[in-house]
């Protein structure tokens, strides 16, 4: 049905050995399927409910998923917001109505589901916040332990809390996310815990159907298709989804993959803009937007493939933008996010400013997380509230009435 693909030299491996790189060249493997082999219709998908497992011909899991229903999640025109860009066809796919609160659940389903299937016995990951939080949810599911390594006070307590409350054990490094994938990649390594940081491709695959859910939602091909960037793992697993769905004759072209990152924490950015031939880490990234604060994103390489053969672009945004437009989203469209998720609107916001983008484009922004992933964020922004005694002048006072 599948097996494993260098996407750098083309070496190909079982289905059923548990690689994170290429033993040749070191670089990214990627789920290749037998798309000649797989005969189901849209029709047939057309039949389910819209979730994660609507496409199971195109994922690799072959025994019952530990699912928590998720998928399935609303794509919304943003009306008013589209209308003060000048953009008729804005839509925002609001990943945070997952069941843990991310787009993470997609890839957690699969790669939870992996591990019982590869009979790996414990999991563990690496995370800015959203990752362990879902790993925990799906663990706690399976009923196997799991084990996340976070960065140190870098982490959004709403994030931490689902964690701890799932049950994984939680430990805290004096670095930053990019020093505990390092440390959680070779713990897994050396002791045989299953990895399932986005360096995993079978947990991408869960994350690829974000793309075909929107796909079925606005019932055409969108022109463009706009993710935060951390990790890179998202960007990377759609289009890899888009070009299976190219393959089995069900679209007929591309959507234009685009890049948000923080300004603060942007080396995708600067590989697209300089014409780099890859990623050149950040070693202090920094930015509000704690799920995006990655220097050194593990799928830097699939990224840049993406962003380029769609054409599309790769575009920043100060910590400034993203709050002001996580305000906008909310008290404007009715959608809370976290401010990661705010960044693919407001880089939109940014590139019609710059003339980079077409009015009547259709544009799908991906919001990846629920507002209370970071409780603490939205607290600083907005007003107190007013307290006042308990009788009806001093409401009538406060209400200005």
């Amino acid at each position: 049905m599948y097996h494993l693909v260098c996407v750098n030299c083309g070496t190909t491996y079982p289905a059923d050995e548990i690689l994170y790189n290429c033993k040749k060249c070191g670089h990214l493997l990627a789920v290749k399927y037998h798309l000649d082999t797989i005969t189901v219709t849209k029709a047939t998908w057309e039949k389910r409910p819209l979730s994660v497992w609507r496409y199971r011909e195109l994922l690799p899991v072959q025994i019952e998923p530990v699912s928590l229903a998720e998928g399935g999640t609303p794509l919304y025109h943003l009306k008013r917001l589209g209308e003060e860009m000048g953009l008729p066809h804005l839509y925002a796919k609001h990943e945070g109505m997952n069941p843990s609160g991310s787009f993470k659940d997609r890839g957690m389903t699969v790669g939870v589901s992996m591990a019982l299937q590869l009979k790996k016995k414990s999991v563990a990951c690496a995370s800015t916040g959203n990752t362990s939080a879902s790993l925990a949810v799906y663990a706690a599911k399976a009923g196997i332990p799991a084990i996340v390594l976070l960065p140190a006070g870098k982490v959004a307590v709403g994030k931490v809390a689902q964690a701890l409350m799932h049950g994984a054990k939680v430990i805290s490094i004096r670095g930053n996310f990019d020093r505990a994938l390092e440390m959680v990649h070779e713990l897994c390594l050396t002791h045989g815990l299953y990895l399932l940081n986005s360096i995993n491709p079978f947990r991408l695959e869960g994350q690829k159907t974000i793309g075909f859910e929107a796909l079925d939602q606005l019932g055409e091909i969108p022109d463009r298709f706009v993710l935060p960037v951390g990790n890179a793992g998202n960007i990377s697993a759609v289009y890899k989804g888009f070009l299976e769905l190219q393959e089995m004759g069900f679209i007929n072209r591309l959507p234009m993959m685009t890049g948000i990152q923080a300004e603060g924490s942007s080396p995708l950015v600067r590989a697209i803009r300089e014409k780099l031939p890859e990623v050149i880490p950040e070693l202090h990234p920094e930015t509000v937007a704690t799920a995006i604060r990655i220097g050194a994103p593990v799928n830097a390489e699939k990224a840049l493939i993406a962003i380029r053969k769609t054409g599309g672009l790769a575009e920043t945004v100060t910590d400034t933008e993203i709050l002001q437009m996580q305000r906008d989203l909310a008290r404007k469209e009715g959608i809370g996010v976290e401010p990661a998720s705010a960044a693919s609107v407001a880089g939109i916001r940014k590139l019609i400013k710059e003339g980079m983008i077409d009015r009547d484009e259709r544009i799908v922004c991906v919001v990846t997380g629920h507002l209370l992933k970071d409780p603490e964020t939205v607290i600083k922004q907005c007003e107190p509230p007013i307290e006042i005694n308990a009788d009806l002048p001093s409401l009538l006072y406060a209400l200005h009435l």
